[in-house]
């Protein structure tokens, strides 16, 4: 495997873990929301990132036969996931509507630095193309959303 390969996989396994914790958290923003439109706003969000995930397992998988994302992702990354999750478990509609925008902001300028690689397989930078580009539509509708509360 090369290093360039290395540091692929590396990447997508923090895309991977980051995606994980930010289910969780939008699924206990869900729990959590005073509004019935950001429960279900939530609901979806936390939805779409398991979506996210199983989406990218398989087209990683098929790309690299040798990607192993078994055991745990740990340290800095999950730690930072999981103070947002604290976070949405405990605050108002707008602090957690605050912080999904910092998250997806975040998420954003991760997946870029991935889609960059020169030698990315066509399908997986297609995949993250397009998950990148709904995280920037929820960072619209966050907005809009924040308008309104």
């Amino acid at each position: 495997m090369s290093k360039r390969t290395d540091e692929i996989f590396k990447e997508i396994k923090e895309i991977l873990a980051k995606n994980e914790d930010a289910f969780k958290g939008y699924e206990k923003a869900s729990e959590n929301a005073d509004s019935s439109t950001l429960t279900v706003y939530f609901k979806e969000k936390a939805a779409k990132r398991k979506e996210f995930n199983m989406n990218l397992r398989r087209e990683i998988k098929g790309a690299y036969e040798d990607f192993d994302d078994s055991g745990s992702f740990g340290g800095t990354v999950h730690r930072a996931w999981m103070d947002i999750k604290n976070l949405f478990s405990a605050d108002s509609d707008e602090a957690m509507l605050e912080e999904s925008i910092t998250g997806d902001k975040a998420a954003i300028e991760e997946y870029n630095d991935v889609i960059e690689y020169e030698n990315l397989p066509l399908g997986l930078k297609n995949l993250l193309i397009s998950q990148r580009d709904d995280i920037q539509m929820d960072v619209a509708e966050n907005d809009t959303l924040e308008s309104i509360h």
